[in-house]
């Protein structure tokens, strides 16, 4: 793997936010909204004027990567993702070894949709598989079945060149034993990449609820960090390293577009709720859209774009924002692209003090976590920020 744009010069990735969904799954806190009809023609040309606005505010890039998350994607008609490839095409230069990722369920109604995507330029599959245990998959609202999830893998093993897919782990009652057995069947199917994420708690959602009236409990700490432990070491087997906390991949099969943010690149973010990273004229930009997908829709009607807001980023909170994401990489981040951000460099006696507990290793001009490091990343940030 390479080390990260320290030449100065972020890559360049566009992020498209799809906001609706079959159902609302209970852990999940992200910009979704069910809905039962879509009018995707004009939902395209939505996307379409605010990826034109987009591209007035960055001036001429080159696209690296190009990523459809949710919601639900695999919703999305093969003409709509088509016609926002074809915009992003025409808006910018594109990379001819673009990554263009797409988030898919693996219900057999979007399965059929999978050449369609192949075939207008859509080259990485993400799946949100989320368990390969039935039980667990219900306690998790999903609305596929194990036997759904391993056909809709081998459907896109065989149709993508490059695949990914999710699972939850640190469940209410799981042991070590029963992760380690649903990881290695998981291991079996997979390609190059997995993302394996511990179940959490995130405010306003259906199991945020649930938890606070005791309905379960999650794996205390100490469980929760040997489950965590025991996933490196089992991805390790077949070949996987945790290039980044919660994402597992084979030499070159890292997720492009998600370096992109961890690496502190640019992005252009479109459609409701969609976030961005952009430098115009010098200046280091957060864009956020409006996340009511009505709401977004007038706006892009009436504007030609749905940004709630567009702010600079003053150069000590680029420094923060640069570490918060880079030392969830295994590779780390460079501290002179630190001081370039921030404005002054990172104190060294809190560098050395955090070497010396085993949090960070140290490699010139590089630091990163190391794995005790990474179970502690919050305070470590803290520390090292302060």
């Amino acid at each position: 793997m390479t080390t990260d744009g320290d030449s100065g010069v972020p890559d360049f990735g566009v992020y498209v936010h799809w906001p609706f969904c079959l159902s609302k799954c209970p852990y999940c806190d992200f910009n979704s909204h069910v809905v039962a009809n879509v009018d995707q023609a004009q939902w395209a040309r939505a996307l379409t004027r605010e990826l034109d606005y987009m591209r007035a505010m960055t001036g001429p890039r080159e696209v690296r990567s190009i990523f459809f998350g949710g919601g639900t994607p695999s919703l999305m008609e093969v003409s709509t993702v088509e016609t926002v490839l074809s915009a992003i095409a025409r808006l910018w230069s594109v990379d001819t070894a673009v990554e263009i990722s797409l988030e898919a369920n693996p219900t057999s109604v979007e399965a059929e949709r999978f050449r369609g995507y192949r075939a207008v330029g859509v080259n990485r599959l993400s799946l949100g598989v989320q368990s390969l245990d039935d039980r667990e998959l219900k306690f998790l609202g999903r609305l596929h079945s194990a036997e759904e999830a391993l056909k809709a893998i081998a459907l896109a093993r065989e149709t993508f060149p490059r695949l990914s897919f999710d699972l939850i782990y640190a469940r209410p009652g799981q042991t070590a034993e029963a992760w380690a057995r649903e990881l290695r069947l998981a291991l079996a199917h997979a390609a190059d990449h997995l993302s394996l994420y511990q179940l959490t708690i995130e405010e306003g959602t259906a199991f945020a609820r649930l938890y606070e009236k005791g309905a379960f409990r999650l794996p205390e700490e100490e469980d929760a960090a040997e489950l965590y432990r025991l996933t490196g070491e089992i991805a390790a087997e077949s070949g996987l390293s945790a290039y980044e906390v919660s994402n597992y991949a084979k030499p070159g099969a890292e997720c492009r577009h998600n370096l992109v943010y961890w690496r502190y690149g640019d992005y252009a973010g479109v459609g409701p709720g969609a976030h961005g990273r952009v430098t115009a004229e010098g200046r280091r930009l957060a864009t956020r859209t409006l996340k009511a997908p009505g709401a977004w829709f007038a706006s892009v009607e009436n504007a030609g774009h749905g940004l709630e807001a567009s702010e600079e980023i003053a150069p000590a909170e680029q420094g923060d924002e640069m570490m918060l994401m880079g030392l969830r990489l295994e590779e780390g981040v460079s501290l002179a692209r630190h001081a370039r951000l921030a404005g002054r460099a990172l104190d060294e006696v809190r560098v050395e003090g955090l070497v010396r507990d085993g949090l960070l290793i140290r490699d010139g001009d590089r630091i990163a976590a190391t794995p005790q490091g990474r179970l502690v990343l919050d305070p470590l940030l803290a520390r090292l920020l302060a």
